[in-house]
């Protein structure tokens, strides 16, 4: 680790971390929908044939604010979720290392996971609350395709879970109707207390402390591939290309936990949609109903997602949006 992100204060960092996530999530939302969406798709039941065509066709149905269904949340939990997984991995890091010395590769995959076990305080009801208004127009597609008569042996008809229905659907059309992710988190409290917010934590973790482990290392070796002094400083470019490349290859590799995640957090289901009991039943009845490419599912779309994102987030990071802020704060002028 670098002596100057050593000196970086902690308030600084949780700035630095915040700011990069709010930044990126807007950037990429609408990527992650699109994500959400296919990975929630069973065989024989795609209301999308692609990431193109779940874009269009959302643009279409639910116009521009449809494709940020759901980022309010995001928008709201990203600051304390990217401050603590950027701030905690430096933690780990400067707790392992010693001056001067540039980490084993044991002891970075180490801070990763660390860094990815504290994260899931605020990632699994981000995510979970995210999900449910990410997934409301895929539901309410099927919901139309169900009124339509066919004879064709693909088509299946569907119905929505009750706690969806009442948001989505009122009357006799199908209508779509907004719903907050504060009336969601309402309705879980009430019927499943705080352990509804957190369906799901076993998946997030799965998904989580790999990506972590896989991301930060490989980040920190592409980040300062080339230096000659571990007291050399980055650049922004050199940050957000390292974040790019090693965001994609995490998110890749993690895919599989991804898609059991997403299914496990997802509460509104179509008709012959199944039911998981946890994680190794999720991952059972998905290799053999659907396949291993099922595990595959909406890889694309988050490595689409993960780069920019974290490519964004490294590159604001290293810029020292915080310790810019705490500055101005301080002395109420801009200086360096």
């Amino acid at each position: 680790m670098k002596m100057a992100e050593k000196q970086i204060s902690l308030p600084a960092k949780l700035i630095n971390g915040g700011a990069a996530g709010i930044i990126g999530v807007t950037c990429i939302f609408p990527i992650d929908l699109v994500k959400t969406r296919l990975q929630n798709q069973r065989s024989g039941q795609q209301v999308y044939k692609s990431m193109l065509d779940c874009l269009m066709k959302t643009l279409r149905s639910e116009g521009c604010f449809g494709m940020y269904r759901g980022a309010a949340v995001n928008l709201t939990l990203v600051t304390p979720e990217k401050a603590i997984k950027l701030a905690a991995n430096d933690y780990f890091r400067h707790l392992l290392g010693k001056e001067g010395v540039a980490l084993s590769l044991s002891k970075e995959m180490l801070a990763g996971c660390g860094a990815g076990v504290c994260q899931v305080v605020i990632t699994t009801p981000m995510e979970m609350l995210k999900i449910q208004l990410q997934d409301a127009g895929r539901l309410a597609s099927q919901q139309i395709v169900s009124r339509v008569s066919c004879s064709t042996s693909g088509c299946n008809l569907v119905t929505v879970n009750p706690i969806l229905t009442r948001a989505y659907n009122v009357g006799p059309a199908v209508i779509p109707r907004r719903i907050s992710a504060t009336q969601i988190a309402a309705e879980l409290l009430h019927t499943h207390g705080i352990k509804g917010l957190y369906k799901g934590l076993g998946a997030t973790l799965l998904r989580d402390v790999p990506f972590s482990v896989i991301y930060f290392p490989l980040f920190a070796h592409l980040n300062r591939a080339g230096q000659d002094s571990l007291e050399e400083r980055t650049s922004f470019f050199r940050s957000f290309l390292a974040g790019c490349m090693a965001g994609s290859v995490a998110a890749v590799s993690v895919n599989p936990c991804d898609v059991i995640k997403t299914r496990l957090q997802s509460m509104g289901k179509g008709r012959n949609e199944e039911n998981y009991s946890g994680i190794t039943d999720c991952a059972r009845k998905i290799w053999i109903k659907e396949g291993p490419s099922a595990f595959l599912k909406g890889a694309s779309c988050r490595a689409l997602v993960i780069a920019p994102l974290f490519g964004i987030a490294q590159g604001i990071y290293f810029i020292g949006v915080g310790e810019f802020l705490i500055n101005l704060c301080q002395n109420g002028r801009l200086s360096p």
